[in-house]
């Protein structure tokens, strides 16, 4: 086990000197992929995505996935260490990607060496997965339309490998009030501002009456607002956008068919695709996880768990608050704990 865990550190060294930005992560896959092939895997891969199943693999038999996204935001301003550099201090390590994900993707890649070796009561499936970072299209969604049917995963990230077992979808509105132009000096004109006002004024002071204790209300903030062409013109049209985080009550369809009905401006959403998720708490994976003592919360952020329609929880090492920071960092303790951890949790386990 050893040998192991000090495998997987090394491994997220090597990872994090190649830049990985969403959609532009093809010199970190190839690297991964023949990284996986030496551990004597078979590979798959459709565009920047990798992933390998167990040779124990029977039609009869649910299919648990490990999934990890391969991709980085970009490094944002104030690092005092490289980005694309493995800076140890001690047993901490800094760059870009430690953290937010790269120790998911090295965690849960030799948790399947050590899982795989014998025939388990699961298919296994390990995914390496693009584009996570961006929502895009071509990352975990299309990787889903290639995979053997799935019965429930495990998405690798920061939570200091506690379970968020709901987590928020997300939808964005795009909302136009309509008016009528006219002379601002002049008694004429239908202003749309005021319009907008009103709606907007609906969204900051309105709730929608179904949440639970996991992930509360569904959230919808006006995040920006335009309008008018200069000062002297009422302005025909007011542009706002809407942000919309979901809870497992309603669909993302649902939220846009109350919306519709009560407020007076244009609405289209960008996407309905981004959907909460949740699962069970009498699932056989997350009674283990309560028998281990790690907590269940609710994740008001977004993973690739919004884009899989199976049951999913999030649980990865590290810590969610260092995500999209500048010296990202994650401890190599954090790493080991978590190989630990995720064979405890998962080996031999009948998960239904």
């Amino acid at each position: 086990m050893n040998d192991i865990k000090r495998n997987a550190i090394d491994l997220l060294c090597q990872l994090i000197r190649i830049p990985a930005y969403s959609r532009d992560e093809r010199a970190k896959a190839d690297f991964l992929q023949q990284h996986i092939e030496t551990m004597g895997f078979k590979t798959n891969r459709l565009d920047n995505n990798i992933w390998i199943q167990s040779e124990f693999f029977h039609a009869d038999r649910p299919t648990l996935l490990l999934n990890a996204h391969i991709d980085t935001v970009k490094p944002v301003n104030g690092w005092q260490h490289e980005p694309h550099a493995d800076t140890h201090e001690g047993k901490k390590i800094y760059g870009l990607g430690t953290n937010d994900d790269g120790a998911s993707l090295v965690s849960l890649l030799y948790v399947f060496s050590i899982l795989s070796k014998k025939e388990q009561p699961y298919n296994l499936i390990y995914a390496a997965s693009a584009e996570e970072e961006v929502s895009g299209k071509n990352g975990m969604e299309k990787l889903l339309t290639v995979l053997p049917k799935i019965d429930v995963a495990i998405v690798g990230e920061p939570t200091g490998m506690h379970a968020a077992v709901a987590e928020k979808g997300l939808m964005v509105l795009d909302c136009v009030a309509h008016g009528k132009a006219g002379h601002a000096a002049r008694n004429e004109g239908d202003n749309a501002i005021y319009k907008a006002i009103k709606d907007i004024e609906w969204i900051k002071d309105n709730v929608l009456p179904k949440q639970t204790d996991l992930l509360g209300p569904v959230k919808w903030t006006t995040t920006m607002v335009n309008a008018g062409t200069q000062h002297n013109v009422i302005p025909d049209a007011c542009s706002f956008v809407v942000d919309i985080r979901s809870n497992e009550c309603y669909s993302n369809e649902e939220i846009f068919e109350i919306l519709q009905k009560q407020l007076q401006s244009e609405i289209k959403a960008r996407s309905f695709r981004l959907s909460s998720s949740s699962i069970s708490v009498d699932h056989p994976i997350v009674k283990k996880i309560k028998e281990m003592g790690r907590n269940l919360f609710g994740s008001p952020t977004l993973s690739d768990q919004a884009l899989m329609r199976f049951p999913s929880v999030k649980m990865g090492p590290g810590d969610s608050s260092r995500s999209h920071t500048a010296d990202e960092f994650i401890f190599e303790n954090e790493i080991e704990e978590a190989i630990e951890m995720y064979v405890s949790l998962l080996d031999g386990l009948n998960i239904g």
